[in-house]
């Protein structure tokens, strides 16, 4: 008998996309006695909770990390226990700006067994909905505890239990009627961290900075506190960063800010041309904050009278929860960005009853569903395949710190283009194995082709070089659609061209036969926007860049009517 059979009771920290799906697992297996999902928040969603008006910025510490500024609480002597509320920064507030949207093909985003609502690269609220509704629809909503905080985790050993580890769990409820806070304690066998990792955001160290933003405290922010490009209307922009949150925010104020907006990099991104998208002007790293309110930069120029500097570099991992004095060692390895003695960005070497789901950067949400069956199946002891032993853990680890280090890339960074995703995957395919013969259990979903199609050929962003053509589209959907498993349908919409109303100037539309529309097999091309929509069941939506220079019109889908 495995000693993982004896897992009865399970804590998930977390209600966002990782918690909901490792909370659904767990219960599909049909053995535990005990699950509990733990947010902090009044509902679930996490990332992708919007919050309209987050709270002002912290004061800019540079290089700090979450050690320093996410501390754990004092925890009370005595528990249970009722105190006043707590005062400190706890990072609860989500990033999530007005305009934002996934930038993962839904498809591909979503879980095997739920649609999204509609739509390919959909607004935020779209998956923040869906969390809350998966946690319904599966039945979770019971096991689910809001407003409560875990606020310490601790290993339990005992001489007494086969399992030889337990964890104890001190738990702070926010009684927002009473206005305080209730604070008790539970045991549990297993405990999965699914909080998530975007909330304790980065600022680089940079010569003067400090002393900058202490002499222009409204200054500087982090792109964590961004909502609307209307909030810097006029002002002369510095945004330092062009990964998805620098080059959505770049893209976003220069509707509204002094031109050209400024945008300071390290190198390009896979995202960028030859030169700057229009209204922005590239500029390299920066090398000093000066205070006559100059921003030195490594070429040797400068900006002054900056109205505003927005930072958008990223997270920091932060678990103020993880008792390192009682485990015996950290959890998080700041300086190489890691997880300590961590196998498959999801077990621990060290901690047999201890994972983490939703830690890599790699398809966000789907991911998560292969980790938390892979979980669910050996903690019930119903695993095909065991994991391998210590030394083959500790050589993975070991070799990929090695090779990741070699290439400059990050650790938990997963790439699809090398074939590692798919690889990744898999493990977790072969460990979970199939369900029951009484339906026990969740099976770990197929790579469908037409879900591969849409990781490899929907993009959010446009890439230079890649030569989106109808041609090539065409040929290589028609090789998707060649499964069986993809119904073909005939697609069938009704159009509008826009024209000038001569009686108000405005533009009022013109109905169109539908034939005038550009059709190759399943696409239907609207050449002004270059915008492709993908007609089979999928109903995914790919923006192409220049896909036809034949006709100058400008076409808008009013209604899609099916056939």
């Amino acid at each position: 008998m495995s000693r993982l059979e004896q897992v009865k009771s399970v804590a998930i920290i977390g209600a966002g996309a990782a918690g909901a799906i490792s909370a659904a697992a767990f219960k599909a297996e049909n053995y535990f006695e005990k699950i509990r999902v733990f947010e902090r928040r009044e509902t679930a969603g996490g990332t992708w909770i919007y919050d309209r008006d987050p709270k002002p910025s912290l004061p800019i510490l540079p290089g700090a990390l979450p050690h320093n500024v996410d501390p754990p609480l004092e925890i009370p002597s005595r528990l249970p226990k009722i105190t006043s509320p707590n005062q400190q920064e706890r990072f609860s507030q989500t990033p999530i700006y007005d305009s934002l949207t996934t930038n993962v093909p839904d498809i591909a985003m979503c879980f095997s067994d739920q649609r999204f609502a509609h739509g390919i690269f959909v607004p935020h609220h779209i998956p923040r909905q869906y969390i809350e509704n998966y946690f319904s629809t599966h039945d979770l909503d019971d096991i689910l505890v809001l407003n409560t905080t875990v606020e310490d985790v601790s290993q339990i050993r005992s001489s007494s239990s086969r399992l030889g580890e337990r964890w104890k769990l001190t738990l702070r409820k926010y009684d927002c009627f009473r206005h305080v806070d209730i604070w008790w304690e539970e045991e549990f066998d297993a405990v999965i961290l699914a909080n998530g990792h975007y909330s304790v955001p980065f600022i680089p160290e940079v010569k003067g900075l400090k002393a900058y933003s202490e002499k222009y405290p409204d200054r500087v922010q982090h792109s964590k506190y961004y909502r609307s490009p209307i909030q810097y209307k006029a002002q002369k922009l510095l945004v330092i960063g062009n990964s998805a949150s620098g080059h959505d925010v770049a893209a976003e104020v220069v509707s509204t800010a002094q031109l050209p907006v400024y945008n300071s990099i390290r190198s390009k991104s896979r995202w960028d041309g030859d030169e700057p998208p229009q209204g922005i002007a590239w500029k390299p790293v920066i090398r000093e904050f000066h205070l006559d309110g100059r921003i030195e930069f490594e070429d040797g120029s400068y900006l002054d009278d900056i109205d505003k500097v927005i930072y958008c570099t990223g997270y920091k991992a932060s678990y103020p929860f993880w008792n390192e004095k009682v485990n015996g060692r950290a959890l998080y390895d700041y300086e190489g960005n890691k997880i300590i003695k961590t196998y498959w960005h999801t077990f621990f070497q060290d901690f047999q009853t201890l994972a983490i789901v939703g830690l890599p950067r790699v398809l966000t949400f789907r991911s998560f569903e292969y980790q938390a069956i892979a979980l669910a199946r050996l903690y019930s002891g119903r695993n095909k395949v065991p994991l391998p032993p210590l030394s083959e853990q500790q050589k993975w680890e070991s070799e990929r710190k090695e090779k990741r280090e070699k290439e400059h890339k990050k650790f938990h960074d997963i790439e699809w283009e090398t074939g590692e995703t798919k690889e990744w995957l898999g493990r977790f395919f072969e460990i979970a194995g199939l369900g029951t013969l009484t339906g026990d259990g969740r099976v770990p979903p197929v790579l469908g082709k037409d879900l591969v199609w849409a990781i490899e050929h929907l993009r959010k962003y446009p890439e230079p070089g890649k030569d989106y053509t109808v041609e090539r589209a065409g040929e290589e959907f028609r090789a998707c659609n060649a499964s069986p498993s993809v119904p073909k349908t005939e697609p069938n919409f009704a159009i509008e061209q826009l024209e000038k109303d001569p009686e108000t100037g405005g533009e009022k539309p013109t109905q169109k036969a539908e034939e005038e529309v550009k059709t190759v097999e399943h696409w239907t091309i609207y050449p002004m926007s270059g915008e492709v929509v993908l007609t089979d069941h999928i109903d995914a939506q790919l923006r192409a860049r220049e896909i036809s220079e034949e006709d100058s019109s400008e076409w808008e889908v009013v209604e899609r009517v099916r056939a």
